[in-house]
C-alpha cells in the first residue's frame, strides 16, 4: 500500500478537493504507474456536470502518462521504469468487438467504466482506513500514481516529454483516429471542422497530414480560431458573427459543402449543423461526447436523397497500442504538433483553477503536473 495525493470528486456538481489516498499495491495482471501528467478534458466536466453519470467519489482523469512503478503477477506488457501512456479503453481481446477488431467498443472495458472498479470488481483506491473509492474509466491518473490494467497502458519512446505524451492518451489519438480511421480522410478532400478545442486540432492537423485542402474550422472564440490556423485550418468561420454556419461553409465550397464534417463539440444543434455542412454524398462524423438524454433532429427525406454518411467515432476507432506510439514518432519527426496544445500547466492543486479555465473556453488543453 502507498499514500497518494489525489483529487477527489466526492458528488455532482462539487469541487475537487486534493486528500490523501491510500492506494493497494497492484494484483495479478495490473500495473502501479507514478503519473508525470495529466490533461484535463471534457469528458471529466461531463462527469462534474452530471451529464456523464459514473459512481462517486471517485479520482477522475483519464488522459495521462508516467513511469511505471510496480507490475502485479503475470504482467508482461510493461516492467518498473517504463514510460507510459493511459488509456482509457484497455481492450479486454475476448468479447465480440474486440476479436472483430475494434477493441474501441470492447464491452468489458465499457461495464467497468460504468461500475467505476478495475476488471474482477476491483477498488484499489480507499480514504485512510476508510471508505472505498472508484476508478474513473479504469484510469483515474488526477493522483500522484495509480494502478491500471496492464491492457490499459502503451509503452513508449523514452524521449517524449511526458507532459506532452499524456495528451495522446485521450485527445489527440481521438481526434487523429476519427481522420485517419473514421472517415479515412482523402488527398484533396474538403473538410470542415466544427469546434477548434482540444480534440478539434487534432482533426484539423489529422486532416492536414491527409492531403485535405480546403480545412475549414468553425468556432465562436477567435483565439481558438488563431490557434486552427496555427494547426493547418486554411480558413476560418466565427460562429459567433454568424447565425448560418451551414451557408458560410458552403460560400467556401461552390456552394456543395464539405466532403467531410467533423462535429467535435457534443450539442444537438452543431450535429445538425455538421450535418448540413456535409456535400451529397458526403461524410459527417461525430467526434463530440452529448448528454446521454440529448437527441439530434435529422430531416428523414434528406437521408435517401443526399446519401450522407452519417457515423460517430468513438475513441478515434483506434488501436492504442499501435496508434498511441505512432503519433508520438510523427511528433518527434516534426509532423504532428503537440506543444502548442499545451496552454497552461498547474500543480494538482490548481486542479479546480484548471477545470474553471476549461469552462471558460481560454485553453486547447491544460496539464496537471503531478510531480512535485
Amino acid at each position: 500500500m502507498r499514500r497518494i495525493r489525489a483529487a477527489l470528486l466526492e458528488d455532482v456538481g462539487e469541487r475537487f478537493r486534493v486528500e490523501e489516498l491510500e492506494l493497494d499495491e497492484p494484483g495479478p495482471g495490473e500495473v502501479r504507474v507514478r503519473v508525470v501528467a495529466a490533461g484535463v478534458c471534457h469528458s471529466d466536466l461531463h462527469v462534474v456536470n452530471g451529464d456523464l453519470p459514473v459512481p462517486l467519489p471517485a479520482v477522475l482523469g483519464h488522459e495521462g502518462a508516467g513511469v511505471v512503478e510496480a507490475v502485479g503477477e503475470g504482467v508482461t506488457r510493461v516492467k518498473p521504469g517504463d514510460h507510459v501512456v493511459l488509456s482509457w479503453i484497455p481492450g479486454c481481446g475476448r468479447c465480440y468487438y474486440c476479436r472483430i477488431g475494434r477493441p474501441e467498443l470492447c464491452e468489458e472495458a465499457f461495464r467497468l467504466q460504468v461500475a467505476g472498479t478495475l476488471p474482477g470488481g476491483a477498488l484499489r483506491l480507499r480514504r485512510p482506513g476508510g471508505s472505498a473509492v472508484h476508478h474513473f474509466l479504469e484510469v483515474s491518473c488526477f493522483a500522484e500514481a495509480t494502478v491500471v490494467p496492464e491492457q490499459g497502458v502503451v509503452p513508449i519512446r523514452p524521449d517524449v516529454p511526458l507532459d506532452r505524451a499524456a495528451l495522446v492518451g485521450c485527445a489527440v489519438t481521438t481526434g487523429y483516429g476519427a481522420v485517419v480511421h473514421t472517415a479515412r480522410v482523402r488527398p484533396g478532400s474538403s473538410v470542415a471542422v466544427l469546434g477548434a478545442g482540444g480534440v478539434g486540432l487534432n482533426v484539423i492537423q489529422a486532416a492536414v497530414l491527409s492531403g485535405a485542402w480546403p480545412v475549414v474550422a468553425i468556432d465562436r472564440i477567435p483565439a481558438k480560431l488563431e490557434l486552427a490556423r496555427e494547426f493547418g485550418a486554411t480558413h476560418t468561420v466565427d460562429a459567433s458573427r454568424t447565425d448560418d454556419l451551414v451557408g458560410a461553409v458552403a460560400d467556401l465550397t461552390d456552394g456543395r459543402g464539405t466532403d467531410y464534417a467533423f462535429e467535435v463539440i457534443g450539442r444537438p444543434e452543431t450535429i445538425a449543423s455538421a450535418y448540413g455542412m456535409a456535400r451529397k454524398g458526403g461524410t459527417v462524423v461525430v467526434v463530440g461526447v452529448a448528454a446521454p438524454h440529448e437527441e439530434v433532429s435529422i430531416n428523414a427525406f434528406s437521408l435517401p436523397s443526399q446519401s450522407k454518411v452519417l457515423t460517430g467515432s468513438w475513441y478515434g476507432r483506434s488501436n492504442p497500442g499501435v496508434d498511441i506510439p505512432r503519433i508520438l514518432d510523427l511528433y518527434m519527426a516534426g509532423r504532428l504538433k503537440l506543444d502548442e496544445l499545451v496552454s497552461r500547466r498547474f500543480p494538482l492543486e490548481g486542479v479546480n483553477e484548471a477545470f474553471d479555465a476549461l469552462r471558460s473556453g481560454e485553453v486547447a488543453r491544460s496539464v496537471l503536473l503531478l510531480e512535485s
